[in-house]
C-alpha cells in the first residue's frame, strides 16, 4: 500500500495561535522536527476535519495596523500607478518574454533531475533485493578507563535486511531503564554506540554487540576495564588521573527529567523548586552551569534564595517566603547543544492576618534618593479583595544589626511613598511598611535591603584623573575652589514629590561650597505675600531634600533655601515656583489612582488554569501593575489570583477546580492605591484548550499467525480537550526508512489486526490519534516485531493494563483477556508487582484469579509501582503482559468516595459519586464487579454537574456486589463501593419509611403535673408542618378545648399538648393522640389507671395544696442543717412571700426557743445556731412562719440518721483540724491529748495501742473536753510502751493521728509522772486554813474581837499570828490559842483604836502552808462605821479551791526547783508568796487542774513541760475553758 504524498503547494496552512506568555512551559534551543499532517481519503475523517475547521474558524493572522490602508489612500495609489502604465508597458512585455524562456529551461532541468532520481531508486531497489548476512565493518575495541570517567563503545554493521543490534554486558542485556542516566544507546547513520556515563569498578566486564536479521547473526566483543586510583582517599599522581579540568560545563550533555510545576506558598513558609537532571558525563567536580531567574531577572545566592546543582538535580530553596517572591521562575542550563530552560509560576498568598479583617502586608519595599539624613521609601500596595479598604501605611526603620524597629510617621500616609528624614550620617538602615484599615494593622512587609545614609553630593565633588591608564589622581572641588568661608546660595529649588500628605523639596547644593561642614535653612511663605517663615527650626538639615508636612489645603506656597556653615549664612536662593498640595481626587496635577481596566476576557488554557486578558486603563498614571480577582460562578466571595502586581495585560490563573465555572475582574495599581474594579468577565468553565491529542504509546503484539499481526496500544496521555475518535497505524520494514499507511478508515478501538505481512520479516509500527482538532503526532516507533506464527500451547499476553481507585495504600488493576489463548481456554491470571526501577517482581496472587481485575492493598503511600499480568491455561503460564505505566500510590487531591443513600423525597435507593475534577467531555461509567453496566432495567444513572447517581429500581439480593465508577477524560478519577446485605436491608427499611411515611416522634404521649395541680398531656414529633391536624381521645371519646381543658401545638418544637386544669378521679383511663401531617400519620397512647393514676392524682393534689400554701408566707426551702468552721450546728431555712409583719418562731419539743439574734424574715433566710452539739440536742425542731395571710410550718427531726449525719459532719471538721497527739503528764499517769475544733463523745473515735483497740478501763481511761480528746494511762509501766494512735471517722474518711511512747519519750514522761505524783501528795497534806476567818472585820471600841479558824495538815501544822507583819505574842489583851491541832484563835479583849490594822495567820508544816490576811478596823461609839478600803481582798489569799483559769496559750514555763520553806518566816519575807502551794493542782478527777498562767518562782511544783519531750506547740491547758 503506497502512501499518498501531498504536494507542498496543496498543503493547508494550519497556524496554531499560542500565547506568548506561559507559566508552565519547556523550551529547548535545539532543532525541532515538524510532523506532517496525515491526510486520509476516508469520508468520515474528512467530515470530522470539516467540522473541526468550522468549529475553529477564526482568523489565524490579523493584518497589523501599520499595513492597513484606508479607501482614500487606495484611490491615490491606483491613480499613481495608472499614470505610469503606458510608459512601462513595453518594458513589462519584454520582461515577460524573458521569464517564459527562463521558466522553460528550468522545467526541462527539473525533468532531467527527476528522471535521474527515479533511475537511482530503481538501482537501490535492485541492491536491496540481494540478501546479506550481518557483518561488522568496524568492530568493538577494548577500553581501559579510570573510575568516574565516561567510556563510549561503538561499531558499524551492514547487512540486508538492515540488522538489529542489541547490547550485552557479560551475556545480560543492557537496559537503560534500569539505571536512568547510566547507559545511553544510540544509532546514527549506521553507527551503533553504547555510552557508559560514569564508570564504576563494577562496570568492568566483557561487552558485546549482537546484530541480527533474517539471514543470521554476527557478534562483536570487547572488554572494558575500570581502574581505581591508588590510595583511595589519598592524593593521586597527576600523571595517572585523566586531566578533566579543561572541560567547560557548557560542554556537558544535560537533559531535564522531572520538572517543577506551578507552585503555591504562604508568607512565612518555605518552598523548594527542584528539577532532576541527567548529565553526561556526570562528574562530581564539574556540575552543569545553571542559572535561576525570577520575572527574567537573574537571581543570586543569598539568605533568601539558596541554590544548589549536583546529585542529579538543580534546586532553588526560598526559606522565608514573602509576596516579593511571587513570579515566573526560570531554570536555564547551558548544554553542548545550546541552552535548555524550564519555567513555572510561584504564587505566594498572604499569611493569616494579625486581626480579623486586617489587610495583607505591603511588598517590594525599596529606598531611593539616599542622602545624608534623608531617604525616600517606596512600596507596592497589597491586594484587597474582601477586606476593608486600606486607609494608610506606617513606615518603620531599624538600624542594621539591631532588632529594634522605630515607627517613622505618627499618622498613616495614604500614598505608597514616604520621605524618612532625621537619619544619622554613615549609619545603615532597613525599612519595612505596615498597612492600616479600620479592622487593624497588617503584618509587616519584608524588610528592605540595607541602605547607608551618605551625602550623595560628596561623590559629585570628586574628580578622578587617570595617568597612562595606571594611576588615578583624585581631586576634590574644594581644592579647585580655593579658600572659601561663606558658601554660595543653593539653586533650583523645586518640589520633587507632591502628595496629599506632604511635599518634598529638592535643590542643588551651592557652588562654591567651602570646606566647612554645611547645612541648610528653609523658609516658606504664601505665594505673593513675601512673609517668609523658617520651617526647619528644630532640624539641622544636611541633605538637599526635605519633606514639608504642615501645608494647608488649597493654599499655594513658595520656598527658598539658605546655605549655612560655621562662618555664616549665604544669600537666599531664588524662590521656588508656587507649589500646592494635591487634593484627594488628584485634580490639581494629573496624578491619582488609575482608571479601571477595560474589557476582561477569559479563555480556556488547561484543565486547572484559565488565560485572562484585558484592555489597559485609559489613564495609566504611572501604573505599577494589575491585581486579578476571581470567584466561582454563583458565589459572592472573591479570591485573589495574584498577590504581587503583574505588569502585563494577560495572566494565567492557576489552581482552579477542573470543571468549575469562574468569573474574573481586574484592578490597576499605582502609588496611590488600587483603581476601581473592571467589569466582570463572562463566566468560563475550566477546561483544557482544544488541541490535537498527544501520541499514543505502549504498542504491544497480541497475536501473530504468520501473515497478520494483532496490535494494541494505550490511549494518549492528553486528549487535547476533545474526545479521541480515531486512530491511524503506519508500518515499515525494520530495515527501511519509508512508512506505509495501514488503514485509511479510522480505527476507533485501541486494537487492530495488520494483514498482508511477510512471514519472517521484522516490522515496526507507529500510531496516531485524532480528535476534532485533527490528527496528533505519531507515537515513537515500536520495537521491531517479527512476523512469525505463534504455535505455543500457553496463552498470549494480557493487554491494556489500567488503574482505578488509586489511593494511598491501595489501587485496582484491570486488564483485558489475551487475544491468543493457546491450546486451551484461559483459566486464570497471575499478577506481578515491582517498584519502579526494580526488576524484582513479587507475585500478588497465590493462585490464579479467574477475573480480570485485582484490588492491590498494602502499598506504601507516595511509592511508584509497575505491574504485569500473566495468563494461565491448562498448558501453563503464558507470556507476561507489557509492563504497566508506573503508578504512584497517592490519591488525587479532593478525592471523594461513593456514598450509598436513600432519596428523602422518593425513597429510592441510590449510589452517588462527586468527582473532584471533570471536563466537558467527561462521562461517568458505572460498573458492577468491574463490568460496565450499560443499559439495564434494574438501574438508572443520572448525571448533574460533577455528581453522578446510580438509582436502583427494585433493589434486592441480586443487586449485591461491588460497584465502581470511572470519570473519563480525567487523571483517573474513580471510586468503588461494596453493597452488602446488611446495608441494603437498612436502606430498604428507610425507603419503606419514606414511601409509607410515619411521623417520627421524639417523645411519645406522656404527662406531667404542673404547679397549680394542672396535668399536662404532651408528645413531641421530630418535625411538624403548619398544616398538621390532630385529636385527643380519652376513654374512646374525642376531647376538644373547652372549660378546664386547653389543647394546642407548636410547629417549631413539634409539641402537641392538652392541659387539664382540675384533675380528679374521673380522669382515670386511656389517653390517645392521633396526628395527620400530609401523607404521614402517627398515633401514641398513654394508659393512666391503677397505681400509676393514683400517683398522678396524689401529685396533682399536692401541687394544688402547694400552690395554695404559697399564696401566704411560706418556706421556699424547708429546714436543713449546716456545720460552720467552728463546729456550730446551724438549722437554716429560706422563706418567701413575707412582709414586715410576718412573725417567725423556733420550737423544740413544742417549747419555744428564743435565739440571741431575732430572726430577720425580710432577708429571706433564717437560722438557729446550736453550739456544742451533743446527744442532749436530740429532739424535734420546728419553725413557724405566720401573718394575717396564713401560716406555714417546717419540722426537722434531729434523731436517728439525721443525728448521725450531723455527728459525721462535725467529725469531718474536727478530724481535718485535729493536731498531732500531745504528751501530758498528771499525778495519776501519762495522758495523750489530741486538740481539735470540737470534740464530743458521740463522735466515732477509736484509740489504739500497737494497732490494738483500747477500751476504757481503770488502767486506760478515755475521755475528752469540748476542745480535745484524751486517753490516760494510769500508773504506767513498761507494758504501756509503744505506738498510740487515735482514729476519727466521719463516715467517709478516717483521720488518724499517732504518737510513739517509747524510748526517751517514755523515760522523760515517766519521770515527770513520778514528780507530779509526789507534788500532789504534798499538796494534799500541807498546812492550810480550812475556814472561819473573814476578810474584813469592823468592831466598836471596847468590844472583844475573836478571830477563830479551823486548820488542817498532816503532820499537824504550826500556827503563827501576825499584826502589821509583826508576830503577835499571847498576852492578857491579846490571847493566842491552838487547840487540838485543829482550832486556832486570836482573842483581843476590849479593843482600842490602836488594835486596828492588818492581821494574818501563817499555817505551815513540812509539806507547805498557807498565809491568810484579815483587816481589822476599830471605830468609836457614835462614829459612822467605816467602809472597807478599796483593794482589800475579800477572800483568803489562797484557798484549796482557788484554781486559776489558765489562758488558751500559757506563758512559757520555767523549770524551778521545789523549795523547802523554813520553820518560821516573817510576814515581810512571805509577802511575795502569800500562798506558796497554790500552783500545785489538787487531783480530784482524771482531769488535772492546770497551773497558773504565770508560774510562781517559789512554786514547789515545777513547770508542766520541764522535761516533756513534746514541742511547745502543745503547751495548752488540759482543761481550757469554753469561749
Amino acid at each position: 500500500m503506497a502512501s499518498k504524498v501531498t504536494p507542498w503547494y496543496k498543503k493547508k496552512r494550519v497556524s496554531q495561535v499560542k500565547t506568548d506568555y506561559a507559566y508552565d512551559h519547556t523550551k529547548c534551543v535545539c532543532a525541532k522536527q515538524q510532523t506532517a499532517v496525515r491526510t486520509s481519503s476516508s469520508k468520515s475523517v474528512s467530515q470530522v476535519q470539516a467540522q473541526a475547521t468550522v468549529a475553529m474558524a477564526e482568523p489565524a493572522y490579523t493584518i497589523p495596523a501599520f499595513r492597513q490602508r484606508t479607501a482614500d489612500e487606495g484611490t491615490e495609489e491606483y491613480q499613481r500607478v495608472s499614470t505610469k502604465v503606458g510608459k512601462g508597458l513595453t518594458v513589462i512585455q519584454e520582461e515577460l518574454h524573458r521569464m517564459r524562456v527562463a521558466t522553460k529551461a528550468q522545467v526541462d532541468s527539473i525533468a532531467i533531475q527527476r528522471e535521474v532520481r527515479n533511475m537511482m531508486y530503481k538501482k537501490t531497489d535492485v541492491l536491496d533485493d540481494i540478501p546479506k548476512l550481518p557483518d561488522f565493518l568496524v568492530a568493538l575495541r577494548p577500553h581501559t578507563v579510570w573510575e568516574k570517567t565516561p567510556v563510549k563503545l561503538f561499531c558499524t554493521v551492514q547487512g540486508n535486511p538492515r540488522p538489529i543490534v542489541k547490547w550485552y554486558k557479560g551475556g545480560v542485556p543492557v537496559d537503560p531503564l534500569t539505571a536512568p542516566g547510566k547507559y545511553k544507546i544510540e544509532n546514527k547513520y549506521g553507527v551503533h554506540s553504547l555510552i557508559i556515563s560514569r564508570c564504576a569498578v563494577s562496570d568492568t566486564a566483557e561487552y558485546s554487540a549482537v546484530a541480527t536479521n533474517l539471514h543470521g547473526t554476527a557478534t562483536s566483543k570487547a572488554t572494558v576495564t575500570v581502574k581505581r586510583a591508588s590510595g583511595s582517599g589519598e592524593s593521586c599522581q597527576l600523571g595517572l588521573v585523566p586531566h578533566l579540568t579543561e572541560i567547560h560545563p557548557s560542554k556537558l550533555e544535560v537533559s531535564m527529567l522531572d520538572r517543577f510545576f506551578v507552585s503555591f506558598g504562604v508568607e512565612g513558609g518555605s518552598i523548594s523548586l527542584v528539577c532532576t537532571l541527567v548529565v553526561v558525563p556526570d562528574l562530581p567536580n564539574l556540575p552543569p552551569l545553571a542559572q535561576w531567574y525570577r520575572d527574567d531577572k537573574l537571581l543570586k545566592p543569598s539568605k533568601l534564595a539558596e541554590m544548589s546543582v549536583g546529585g542529579g538535580a538543580a534546586r532553588l530553596t526560598l526559606p522565608h517566603l514573602a509576596k516579593d517572591d511571587e513570579g515566573l521562575y526560570t531554570l536555564r542550563i547551558f548544554t553542548k547543544d545550546g541552552t535548555t530552560e524550564h519555567s513555572a509560576y510561584l504564587f505566594v498568598s498572604d499569611a493569616d492576618p494579625s486581626a480579623p479583617g486586617a489587610p495583607g502586608a505591603p511588598l517590594s519595599v525599596k529606598a531611593y534618593d539616599i542622602n545624608a539624613d534623608y531617604v525616600l521609601v517606596a512600596w507596592k500596595p497589597p491586594n484587597t479583595v474582601n477586606e476593608v479598604a486600606i486607609t494608610g501605611y506606617f513606615v518603620d526603620r531599624c538600624e542594621s544589626g539591631s532588632d529594634t524597629w522605630v515607627q517613622c510617621n505618627d499618622a498613616p500616609v495614604k500614598v505608597c511613598k514616604y520621605p524618612v528624614h532625621g537619619l544619622k550620617v554613615g549609619h545603615s538602615y532597613h525599612f519595612r511598611v505596615r498597612a492600616v484599615n479600620s479592622a487593624g494593622i497588617s503584618r509587616p512587609s519584608r524588610k528592605s535591603d540595607k541602605v547607608t545614609a551618605l551625602d550623595a553630593a560628596e561623590s559629585e565633588r570628586l574628580q578622578v584623573i587617570k595617568i597612562e591608564g595606571k594611576y588615578d589622581i583624585v581631586i576634590k572641588d574644594d581644592d579647585l575652589e580655593g579658600y572659601v568661608t561663606i558658601p554660595g546660595e543653593p539653586t533650583d529649588v523645586h518640589a520633587s514629590e507632591i502628595f496629599k500628605s506632604y511635599v518634598v523639596l529638592s535643590w542643588k547644593p551651592p557652588s562654591p561650597r567651602g570646606r566647612a561642614p554645611l547645612w541648610y535653612v528653609i523658609e516658606k511663605c504664601l505665594a505673593g505675600t513675601g512673609a517668609w517663615q523658617r520651617i526647619n527650626t528644630a532640624v539641622k538639615l544636611h541633605s538637599p531634600r526635605y519633606p514639608v508636612f504642615d501645608l494647608q489645603d488649597g493654599q499655594k506656597y513658595q520656598f527658598r533655601v539658605y546655605s549655612v556653615n560655621l562662618y555664616g549664612s549665604s544669600e537666599a536662593s531664588e524662590p521656588s515656583e508656587p507649589i500646592q498640595k494635591v487634593d484627594e481626587d488628584g485634580t490639581e496635577l494629573p496624578i491619582g489612582v488609575p482608571s479601571a481596566p477595560g474589557q476582561v476576557v477569559a479563555t480556556r488554557n488547561t484543565k486547572s488554569s484559565v488565560f485572562v486578558q484585558w484592555d489597559a486603563p485609559k489613564h495609566l498614571k504611572k501604573l505599577m501593575g494589575y491585581y486579578i480577582d476571581g470567584r466561582i460562578a454563583g458565589s459572592k466571595e472573591w479570591f485573589p489570583c495574584n498577590h504581587k502586581p503583574f505588569k502585563h495585560t494577560r495572566f494565567v490563573v492557576h489552581g482552579l477546580i477542573p470543571g468549575e465555572s469562574y468569573t474574573f475582574r481586574v484592578q490597576a495599581v499605582n502609588v496611590y492605591g488600587l483603581s476601581e474594579e473592571s467589569q466582570e468577565s463572562s463566566s468560563i468553565t475550566v477546561e483544557p484548550a482544544l488541541a490535537t491529542p498527544s501520541a499514543p504509546f505502549g504498542i504491544t503484539l497480541l497475536s501473530c499467525d504468520g501473515s497478520s499481526m494483532t496490535l494494541a496500544w494505550k490511549s494518549p496521555k492528553h486528549c487535547g480537550g476533545s474526545k479521541v475518535n480515531a486512530y491511524y497505524i503506519d508500518k515499515r520494514n525494520a530495515d527501511s526508512l519509508v512508512w506505509k499507511e495501514v488503514n485509511l478508515a479510522a480505527v476507533t478501538e485501541r486494537i487492530c489486526t495488520v494483514d498482508n505481512l511477510t512471514e519472517g520479516t521484522f516490522y515496526e509500527f507507529k500510531v496516531q490519534a485524532a480528535n476534532m482538532a485533527g490528527v496528533g503526532v505519531p507515537s515513537a516507533p515500536s520495537a521491531p516485531m517479527k512476523c512469525e506464527a505463534w504455535t505455543m500451547e500457553e496463552p498470549g499476553p494480557a493487554y491494556d493494563l489500567s488503574f482505578s481507585e488509586v489511593r494511598g495504600q491501595s489501587l485496582v488493576l484491570l486488564w483485558k483477556a489475551p487475544v491468543y489463548t493457546g491450546a486451551s481456554a484461559v483459566t486464570g491470571y497471575l499478577v506481578d508487582m515491582a517498584k519502579k526501577g526494580s526488576s524484582e517482581f513479587v507475585t500478588l496472587t497465590q493462585e490464579a484469579v479467574n477475573r480480570r481485575y485485582l484490588q492491590v492493598t498494602g502499598l506504601k503511600e507516595g511509592e511508584t509501582y509497575v505491574f504485569r499480568v500473566r495468563s494461565v491455561n491448562a498448558a501453563g503460564v503464558g507470556k507476561p503482559s507489557q509492563l504497566s505505566e508506573p503508578i504512584c500510590a497517592k490519591a488525587l487531591p479532593g478525592t471523594q468516595e461513593i456514598v450509598a443513600g436513600v432519596d428523602e423525597e422518593t425513597g429510592d435507593v441510590f449510589l452517588s459519586f462527586e468527582a473532584c475534577e471533570i471536563c466537558e467531555m467527561s462521562k461517568f461509567v458505572w460498573s458492577k464487579n468491574y463490568k460496565a453496566i450499560g443499559e439495564c432495567p434494574r438501574v438508572a444513572t443520572t448525571d448533574k454537574g460533577r455528581t453522578s447517581r446510580l438509582t436502583f429500581s427494585s433493589p434486592n439480593k441480586d443487586d449485591l456486589g461491588s460497584y465502581s465508577v470511572v470519570v473519563t477524560d480525567t487523571d483517573g478519577v474513580s471510586a468503588s463501593h461494596t453493597l452488602t446485605e446488611d446495608a441494603l436491608n437498612t436502606m430498604l427499611e428507610l425507603s419503606y419509611a419514606i414511601r409509607h411515611p410515619i411521623i417520627p416522634l421524639k417523645h411519645g404521649l406522656n404527662y406531667e403535673v404542673l404547679e397549680k395541680g394542672h396535668v399536662r398531656f404532651w408528645l413531641q414529633a421530630v418535625k411538624l408542618s403548619s398544616s398538621v391536624s390532630y385529636r385527643f381521645i380519652v376513654n374512646d371519646k374525642e376531647v376538644t378545648s373547652g372549660e378546664g381543658i386547653k389543647i394546642s401545638h407548636d410547629v417549631a418544637t413539634g409539641v402537641i399538648q392538652m392541659t387539664v386544669d382540675h384533675f380528679t378521679r374521673a380522669n382515670e383511663g386511656t389517653y390517645t393522640v392521633q396526628i395527620h401531617d400530609g401523607k404521614a400519620k402517627a398515633q401514641s397512647s398513654l394508659v393512666l389507671v391503677g397505681d400509676v393514676f393514683k400517683a398522678a392524682l396524689k401529685e396533682a393534689e399536692f401541687q394544688r395544696k402547694e400552690h395554695i400554701r404559697k399564696q401566704g408566707p411560706h418556706f421556699s426551702e424547708y429546714l436543713y442543717f449546716t456545720v460552720t468552721e467552728d463546729c456550730t450546728v446551724m438549722l437554716a431555712c429560706k422563706v418567701a412571700n413575707v412582709k414586715k409583719e410576718t412573725s417567725f418562731h423556733w420550737y423544740k419539743e413544742d417549747d419555744e426557743i428564743v435565739p440571741e439574734t431575732p430572726p430577720n424574715v425580710m432577708s429571706g433566710a433564717c437560722s438557729l445556731p446550736i453550739p456544742l452539739f451533743s446527744r442532749k440536742d436530740h429532739g424535734i425542731y420546728k419553725a413557724v412562719l405566720s401573718d394575717d395571710r396564713g401560716k406555714d410550718t417546717s419540722v426537722f427531726d434531729i434523731s436517728g440518721q439525721v443525728f448521725d449525719d450531723i455527728i459525721n459532719a462535725l467529725a469531718k471538721n474536727a478530724g481535718a483540724s485535729a493536731s498531732e497527739l500531745v504528751l501530758q503528764c498528771t499525778p495519776e499517769g501519762i495522758r495523750l491529748q489530741c486538740y481539735m475544733n470540737y470534740y464530743t463523745e458521740e463522735m466515732k473515735t477509736i484509740w489504739k495501742h500497737k494497732e490494738s483497740k483500747i477500751a476504757s478501763s481503770e488502767k486506760m481511761r478515755i475521755g475528752g473536753t469540748a476542745e480535745m480528746a484524751w486517753m490516760q494511762i494510769c500508773d504506767p509501766s513498761d507494758k504501756e510502751k509503744g505506738n498510740y494512735s487515735i482514729e476519727i471517722s466521719d463516715g467517709v474518711q478516717t483521720h488518724t493521728r499517732s504518737f510513739d511512747l517509747s524510748g526517751q519519750a517514755y523515760t522523760d514522761a515517766y519521770e515527770e509522772y513520778l514528780r507530779l505524783k509526789a507534788a500532789a501528795f504534798a499538796e494534799k497534806n500541807r498546812g492550810r486554813v480550812v475556814g472561819g476567818l473573814p476578810d474584813v472585820v469592823t468592831i466598836m471600841e471596847a468590844k472583844s474581837l475573836s478571830l477563830t479558824c479551823t486548820v488542817w495538815g498532816e503532820p499537824t501544822p504550826e500556827v503563827t499570828w501576825f499584826k502589821n507583819e509583826q508576830e503577835v505574842a499571847s498576852t492578857e489583851h491579846t490571847k493566842v490559842t491552838f487547840e487540838g491541832g485543829k482550832f486556832a484563835s486570836l482573842v483581843i479583849t476590849k479593843v482600842t483604836p490602836e488594835d486596828s490594822g492588818k492581821y494574818s495567820i501563817n499555817v505551815r508544816n513540812k509539806y507547805g502552808g498557807e498565809f491568810v490576811e484579815i483587816t481589822v478596823s476599830v471605830y468609836k461609839q457614835g462614829e459612822q462605821i467605816p467602809e472597807p478600803k478599796l483593794g482589800h481582798p475579800k477572800t483568803p489569799a489562797a484557798t484549796p479551791a482557788s484554781t486559776p483559769v489558765p489562758p488558751k496559750s500559757p506563758a512559757p514555763p520555767s523549770k524551778t526547783p521545789t523549795p523547802v520553806p523554813p520553820k518560821a518566816q516573817t510576814p515581810a519575807s512571805m509577802r511575795s508568796q502569800a500562798s506558796t502551794p497554790a500552783s500545785t493542782p489538787i487531783p480530784k478527777s482524771p482531769t488535772p487542774v492546770p497551773k497558773s498562767p504565770t508560774p510562781t518562782p517559789k512554786s514547789p511544783t515545777p513547770s508542766r513541760s520541764a522535761k516533756s519531750p513534746t514541742p511547745p506547740r502543745f503547751m495548752k491547758s488540759p482543761t481550757p475553758p469554753r469561749k
